[in-house]
């Protein structure tokens, strides 16, 4: 997928949270707080606590994130792949983030995006984008 609709990108700009699953011989789902989207329209998510994210994303590349607005009932699960990063571009953007909470990053999970489907309540509900 090239671009992110504009919908699903609004939606993921101002989503406080993203919740992201990753998989090993268990699901793992972990709540986001640190993250952006890039020029690429990929997603970035900062790294502070991501110890058995980043191990599954180390054996199993894919994964899966959902964004959701409880006030209007918008909803998107995202897949795709992801890797890990310690670029320092990255690391900087990060911090600039996490440092006002006292935190440091330790890397970025870059997720490119192949599919996206709506999760919002209707007849659109199931839909691929």
């Amino acid at each position: 997928m090239n671009k992110l609709d504009d919908n699903v990108k609004s939606l993921l700009n101002n989503s406080k949270v993203w919740h992201i699953a990753t998989m090993d011989d268990m699901p793992n789902v972990v709540p986001v707080l640190f993250k952006t989207i890039d020029e690429n329209d990929n997603l970035v998510l900062f790294d502070v606590f991501m110890n058995k994210t980043e191990k599954n994303i180390k054996k199993n590349s894919k994964i899966a994130l959902t964004v959701y607005d409880m006030e209007t009932l918008k909803g998107y699960q995202l897949k795709g792949s992801a890797q890990c990063s310690t670029e320092q571009a990255l690391l900087d953007g990060g911090n600039s983030v996490t440092k006002n909470f006292g935190l440091e990053t330790k890397g970025a999970v870059i997720v490119k995006v192949n599919q996206i489907i709506v999760t919002s309540p209707g007849p659109d509900n199931g839909k691929i984008l």
